[in-house]
């Protein structure tokens, strides 16, 4: 049996927003629900889920319902590392401080 999951407030407000968001866009297309669950391969009950935001639903179902509505080209966005400025800091603070080039000890090709 699973175990419950309870995620952080931050995680909760941020799938609100998400399930809004997907909630205005479909609406702006003016497609039913039903529609969208339709071409997502999902339930109208869980497209109302994803709307509502809520955290029980794979990201895999908010993925064809981004998909259904043309918009999964955002997802793709989210943890790319142009977006990530503490993984690039991060990166960029592991560099060497200095570059040496390594003497070859084979004999030389200049003679």
């Amino acid at each position: 049996m699973p175990t419950p999951h309870n995620p952080p407030a931050a995680v909760r407000r941020a799938l609100r927003k998400l399930g809004a968001d997907i909630k205005d866009a479909r609406r702006r297309r003016r497609l039913p629900m039903a529609v969208v669950a339709e071409r997502a391969f999902t339930s109208r009950s869980t497209l109302q889920k994803i709307e509502a935001g809520d955290t029980s639903v794979s990201i895999g179902i908010y993925a064809s319902v981004l998909q259904a509505l043309g918009l999964l080209d955002g997802l793709s966005q989210v943890a790319d590392i142009a977006n990530d400025s503490v993984g690039q800091a991060l990166a960029s603070a592991d560099l060497p401080k200095s570059v040496h080039l390594r003497r070859s000890t084979g004999p030389s090709r200049d003679g």
